[in-house]
């Protein structure tokens, strides 16, 4: 039996911070994990820049309400999951994605949460695990399951290392450079055959 370990930003849904840094105005908010590998580096950053513009939790999920999933995301979910077991894998946290799962139609969801304070602001973030993503997937190898994971990150890559099978979605050129071992796929036909055959053991 298979399993796919999905990224969510990138993959269904666009990424929440580029949202967020168009509507505040706050270029530096675009940076993703698409542009720095570390995480906590890029959250810290994140962080700073929010207490800096006295950005609130509020602002953000204001921002987040307004989002929907990527053009043909739903349908391709749904696909999956008639297919096969799927798990969105991702490094968003609890406090931002009740809206996005609603609109995926609540798949299951791996992901982090954030402290708040008093006055609404965001004063950390917590890992569910180091290394979440590839932990997983390890956890899901131990139970049997044969595992798919794609993604479009640096933080995907030891997720798509672990599986028995790494997609990567609409990466940008330097994951695909530094990461050429595995394959590309630029739209959900794309992926969804590449899928069909290894689900069909091609």
């Amino acid at each position: 039996m298979h399993i796919v370990c999905s990224d969510l930003e990138g993959v269904f849904v666009p990424e929440i911070w580029i949202n967020v840094a168009e509507k505040t105005g706050i270029a530096e908010l675009r940076l993703t994990t698409r542009d720095i590998s570390d995480y906590d580096v890029l959250m810290k950053k994140r962080l700073s820049i929010l207490d800096a513009h006295n950005l609130k939790l509020k602002d953000i999920t204001d921002v987040i309400a307004t989002m929907v999933p990527l053009a043909g995301a739903v349908d391709f979910l749904d696909w999956l999951r008639s297919v096969t077991q799927v798990i969105v894998v991702s490094d968003t946290f609890v406090e931002f994605a009740g809206p996005l799962m609603k609109k995926l139609g609540w798949p299951a969801l791996f992901c982090n949460h954030l402290s708040v304070g008093p006055d609404g602001a965001i004063t950390g973030y917590h890992l569910r695990q180091t290394d979440g993503k590839r932990k997983s997937v390890l956890a899901m190898k131990s139970l049997n399951f044969k595992t798919i994971a794609m993604g479009d990150s640096y933080n995907d890559i030891s997720m798509l290392k672990e599986a028995d099978a790494g997609i990567l979605f609409r990466p940008p050129a330097n994951v695909v450079e530094e990461f050429p071992e595995f394959p590309v796929t630029h739209d959900y036909t794309d992926i969804r055959a590449r899928i069909e055959k290894i689900l069909a053991g091609k």
